[in-house]
Parts: C-alpha cells; structure tokens; sequence
C-alpha cells in the first residue's frame, strides 16, 4: 500500500469503485475550488461517503480515489466532470489545511488482477438482480448485462443500487468480488422484500 495526500469529496450515496466510471456536477464553490486545484495537480480526487450530518460531517475510514477522465467547465464555474476510479483508500488522518477543501493523509491499495464470480454466484446474483429491477420497476437492458465481465457486474451494481449509505458503505469495504456479490444479493432480498412492506426505505 502506499500513503498519499489527497483531497476528499463527502457525499453520502454516492460510491465509486475502482475501473468504474461516476459523473458528477459540482457547482457547490468549495468543490469547484477542490476541481480546479486537481486538474492544475494530479486530476485524482477522493470520493467518501459522510457518516453523518455534522458541519462538517465525520468521514468513514474507506473511500476511493478517482481520476478526472472527462471534465466540461461551464460559463458559469461549475463542472460536470466523469471520474474513473482508480483505488480504494483508507483514511490515516485528515489533514489540517486552509483550502475551503477537505484533505487526508490516505493509504491507496494496490489494485489486483481482475476476480471472477463462480457460475452458480453469477447466475444468483444475475436472477436476485432481475427480482429486484422488476419489483422497483426498472427497465434493464439484460441482454447488455450478460456480456458484462463479472468485475463490471459487481461493482456497477453495487455502485448504482438504491440501497442506504450504510449499506453502500458494506458493499465498498466488502473484500473480493464474491463477497461483495453475495451482500448485493442480500442487501436486494431485503430492501426488496421490506420495500414491498413499506418498512425499508431505499434512497
């Protein structure tokens, strides 16, 4: 692993997984600040979900550092900007420092080789993803998600799921991709089942 500076995005629901893409409109000043300081720098810039509501919120430990792959700066400041991630980081420490942007001092892992999800993990998480889409209501294109590589499988439904920040949270710390589909199976069967209740809500 290795420790490096790097400044942090809070916004809870919004995850981002290594080899995955999340496009982003930032129009609040501080992040356009924190947009403009990454392009001039290194374009990496590290996407954490808040634990809480606090001014300013406390962090969780895990995040994932992302690199502006596509940026538009419109007339007016902001930035709708698309971030490809790159690592999952742990945060040290944060970091005193007088930009408007928050700063932590982070330990990237090391990216590994791509996993793959036995037949039978596929095939579950695949039909538990159909159960879910069709009792939410979503039109999926399946035919698009069966050519998908297990990875992008995974981490793209993690990354989009309507599920909590807690829960969204679980599936980022998740270790290795069979673990973390066998928890979007379970995060589906629950939220799905208690969302036909009316006792879970999803975001």
């Amino acid at each position: 692993m290795t420790a490096t500076r790097l400044s942090v995005f809070p916004l809870a629901g919004a995850l981002l997984f290594p080899r995955m893409h999340l496009p982003l409109h930032i129009f609040e000043p501080r992040y356009r600040a924190m947009i403009s300081d990454a392009l001039a720098r290194d374009r990496r810039i590290g996407m954490i979900q808040p634990r809480d509501a606090g001014d300013p919120p406390t962090l969780f430990d895990i995040g994932c550092v992302g690199r502006i792959a596509e940026v538009e700066a419109l007339p007016d400041g902001r930035y709708d900007i698309v971030l490809e991630g790159l690592a999952r980081f742990t945060v040290l420490r944060e970091l005193d420092v007088t930009t408007p942007f928050r700063q932590v001092e982070a330990e990237l892992e090391d990216t590994g080789t791509g996993e793959v999800l036995a037949m039978a993990e596929r095939a579950s998480l695949e039909m538990e993803s159909r159960r879910f889409a069709d009792g939410l209501g979503y039109a999926v294109d399946w035919e698009a998600v069966t050519r998908l590589d297990d990875e992008s499988l995974v981490n793209g439904i993690a990354q989009i799921a309507p599920f909590d920040v807690a829960s969204k949270q679980a599936l980022l710390e998740a270790d290795g991709l069979s673990a973390r589909s066998e928890l979007i199976v379970q995060l589906m069967q629950f939220f799905g089942r208690h969302g036909e209740e009316g006792g879970a809500t999803l975001q």
